[in-house]
């Protein structure tokens, strides 16, 4: 079998789609399907089913898959080991982020990480706080950086980047002319609202609560999957919202939208680096491990 054909295959399986697997490999989505063919044809077994628009393992293609991760893990392994010999960094690694530090924080630090290592290739993935947990449980990435810590006894989370939460409308509403609210005040506004597992979500509702206001009191008008779709809907005009000053950093810059504080309450959290516990990282996660918490003031 191939070793590259079987690299396909896997990121297909974990990010379900052939469309953003070719993405993830650099190829175009028929050049994909061909490769997917052609291991199907070899190897006298269907390994997946299209299921609208998601794609899932068959029972068959669970089996290959787990071995399969296996012979590109020690594919990468076995290329670090003669890079190092050579005194070079080289092979794959697929990290995770939820949507915030996935946006506007590791694209540059991977960018610059890439620029000091150009023998290696590193993937991105960007999901939920939920997903990625259930990712890096699976062996789908080797390490996130998270919104929220994980409650899972298998994962080892710590600090590494910070960020603050703030309540932000659009410039005509009545709240942008005010320097403060009280924490009352925001159960009759129209309230945009992340999606359940939303890090994001889950820090401003733990917040929210220990102040007194459960998110049920709130007028939630909508439930967005993304920090970007509550911004544009804040634009929009739809409601108001708590969002990372990171997402709307711009916005606030250029008065298109306002910051109000609310009385008593800063909304300062952590992001977390996670990776499975007693997992032992291949070289070139551990290189970017080290990097990371070495930028980690950046």
């Amino acid at each position: 079998m191939d070793i590259r054909r079987l690299e396909i295959f896997c990121r297909v399986v974990e990010l379900k789609s052939f469309t953003r697997a070719a993405d993830a490999v650099l190829l175009s989505q028929p050049t994909v399907s061909e490769h997917i063919r052609l291991l199907e044809e070899a190897l006298g077994e269907k390994l997946l089913d299209r299921l609208g628009r998601q794609v899932l393992p068959t029972p068959a293609g669970d089996i290959l898959y787990r071995y399969a991760k296996n012979i590109t893990k020690l594919r990468d392994e076995a290329l670090q080991a003669l890079a190092d010999y050579r005194g070079n960094l080289a092979g794959h690694l697929v990290v995770g982020a939820s949507t915030i530090p996935g946006a506007y924080i590791l694209p540059t630090l991977i960018e610059r990480f890439k620029a000091q290592n150009p023998s290696i290739r590193l993937t991105l993935k960007i999901s939920g706080t939920g997903i990625i947990s259930r990712e890096l449980l699976n062996g789908g990435i080797e390490l996130a950086i998270i919104g929220a810590p994980s409650k899972n006894q298998d994962l080892e989370c710590r600090d590494i980047f910070s960020d603050e939460l703030v309540l932000a409308v659009y410039p005509e509403h009545p709240l942008a002319s005010r320097p403060s609210i009280t924490l009352d005040e925001l159960s009759g506004q129209p309230f945009l609202l992340r999606e359940e597992g939303s890090g994001t979500r889950t820090v401003m509702s733990e917040a929210l609560r220990d102040h007194g206001l459960d998110l049920a009191k709130l007028d939630i008008v909508a439930e967005m999957g993304s920090s970007e779709a509550v911004r544009q809907g804040i634009k929009a005009r739809l409601g108001i919202s708590i969002l990372s000053t990171l997402a709307i950093r711009e916005d606030l810059n250029n008065g298109a939208l306002v910051k109000v504080s609310i009385e008593g309450i800063r909304m300062v959290r952590p992001l977390y680096l996670v990776q499975r516990k007693n997992r032992q990282l291949p070289p070139l996660a551990l290189c970017f491990l080290d990097y990371l918490m070495n930028h980690s003031q950046d």
